[in-house]
């Protein structure tokens, strides 16, 4: 198993991290275009090997894509990370011509990669690796959702003061501050829906923490979080290579799911040996289904951005 990671900043690295630990893939690469970066970040992790007991080899490379070849799966993490104050849309601009020009690399060197995209703005960003490297749909997966449903978990955890392990929760649509959408009404706490522990406006303010995480976070730390984001990948980067057939809520592209066409958006999938293998179409209230429409119409006009 061949785990390639694009971008060895700190999302990358940690990402990198969490994989080597977990112990599934016999090589990990990183690549990054700053000369020396993967390399140092790779030499650092592997003289960790003996202390965290993993047998992974964890190798870097500057820009030479020819390193990747035959990986099985790829992560895109490239691209400038967000600042406080900005969107994940106002990343359009640098970073559609970086993750174009990476897929198209990756995918060069490795036909069968499954494709597993962070960088921002997500969806569109997932969206651009599937039309410009022409790979089966369900070889191109989003992250977002599987971060932004831990983010939730950790926030109705926080709220009913429980072990995160007994929250299921899960949110769809959009990776970003406006177009998430947190199932509120699904959530549960030990099959419990979380209205028996939390009244309407304690839920409120979770969906609304829940939807600016990545904001809240950026403020505090002066950029983008990481790791969240590295563990969320790495866990969807383990069910591919283990086929365990999970279920993520990521960035998938529809095809008259959900009644929307030609888009990736965050929607639940079960996650395997050949990425998505299915995606799961939930029933959904009329509120959550009117939400689900406006975060579809905010990322087609952020992918209009890509013309």
């Amino acid at each position: 198993m061949k785990v390639t990671i694009v971008g060895a900043g700190a999302v990358g690295a940690s990402c990198a991290e969490y994989v080597a630990i977990k112990d599934f893939a016999d090589e990990v690469v990183l690549i990054d275009i700053k000369e020396g970066f993967a390399e140092g970040k790779a030499m650092d992790l592997m003289q960790t090997s003996s202390l965290n007991g993993f047998d992974s080899a964890i190798t870097g490379t500057t820009g030479d894509y020819s390193k990747t070849a035959n990986s099985d799966i790829a992560v895109i993490t490239s691209g400038i990370p967000r600042k406080p104050g900005m969107t994940r849309e106002e990343l359009i601009g640098i970073n559609a011509g970086i993750v174009k020009d990476v897929s198209e690399n990756l995918v060069k060197h490795s036909p069968n990669v499954v494709l597993i995209v962070v960088s921002n703005p997500m969806d569109t960003m997932a969206y651009l690796a599937a039309k410009s490297t022409g790979l089966p749909k369900n070889r191109v997966i989003g992250m977002g959702g599987a971060l932004d449903s831990a983010r939730f978990k950790y926030n109705l955890a926080q709220a009913m003061d429980c072990p995160t392990s007994e929250v299921s929760a899960m949110v769809i649509g959009g990776h970003s501050d406006t177009g998430m959408v947190p199932l509120i009404e699904k959530a549960t706490r030990n099959s419990l829906p979380v209205s028996e522990f939390l009244n309407a406006e304690q839920q409120s303010e979770i969906v609304e923490a829940t939807k600016v995480g990545g904001a809240t976070l950026t403020k505090l730390l002066g950029t983008s979080a990481w790791y969240a984001p590295g563990a969320a990948v790495s866990e969807m980067v383990k069910a591919i290579a283990l086929d365990t057939k999970k279920i993520f809520p990521c960035s998938c592209l529809l095809d008259g799911q959900y009644g929307l066409n030609d888009i990736c958006i965050g929607v639940p999938a079960v996650i395997g040996k050949n990425g998505i293998e299915q995606i799961l179409e939930v029933e959904l209230s009329d509120a959550e289904k009117e939400k689900m429409k406006s975060s579809a119409e905010a990322v087609r006009k952020t992918n209009g951005l890509l013309d």
